[in-house]
């Protein structure tokens, strides 16, 4: 896959911004009700200041990350921030995707956000949507499956899993406090988290 870096950022920013007002919505009913106003000023601010000829894909996953860390409040900066860090540190000096370093990134990630967030999955966090995505991708690409095809099972995976978070219990951040009653409410990171993902989709089926 070519790498257009700075245009699947965007793709995944204007996504993002396009419907920070429901993910606002959702937030408000079992956290603070910011998470799509703060993420879309995280995302506006990466498309402000990225380096658009910049064609290391790492460097630039590094600095989206930077970015988010200093201007995404509450949890959802830091925890994004080091999700782009990591998928960055896997991809530096690199100018090219492989299906081997999309696993690589997403292990990275997983890893790096269940570090930072003290959370595993099952707990009603991003990471409800993103694992069953990264078994979706590796189980697509270790049977044979095309990048693009593998991208779209990652996809329906993702979807899968932000509709589990509404069927369970938050034990993790504000949405902890409201005990059960956080049942019946999809995550708002998890699904921020497929969005990102299906921007990465959409692209990808550009190229």
């Amino acid at each position: 896959m070519a790498a257009k870096i700075y245009e699947c950022i965007e793709v995944i920013g204007n996504k993002i911004i396009e419907n920070k007002d429901f993910l606002t919505d959702l937030d408000r009913q079992i956290g603070d009700a910011d998470h799509g106003i703060n993420m879309a000023r995280g995302y506006t601010e990466v498309l402000k200041t990225l380096n658009q000829d910049n064609t290391d894909i790492g460097a630039v996953l590094k600095d989206t990350g930077k970015v988010l860390i200093k201007t995404v409040g509450g949890a959802s900066g830091p925890l994004y921030g080091t999700a782009y860090m990591k998928a960055g540190k896997v991809m530096s000096g690199k100018t090219e995707v492989t299906a081997d370093d999309a696993k690589a990134m997403m292990d990275a990630i997983i890893g790096g956000i269940k570090l930072r967030g003290k959370a595993e999955q099952g707990e009603k966090t991003m990471l409800d949507s993103i694992i069953p995505a990264y078994e979706a991708l590796c189980a697509g690409i270790d049977s044979g499956k095309d990048l693009k095809a593998c991208l779209e099972d990652m996809c329906s995976a993702a979807s899968a899993g932000v509709e589990y978070t509404k069927t369970i219990r938050a034990t993790k951040g504000r949405a902890s406090y409201l005990g059960d009653r956080s049942i019946g409410v999809q995550d708002p990171g998890a699904t921020s988290s497929l969005y990102t993902l299906e921007a990465i989709r959409d692209f990808a089926a550009k190229l």
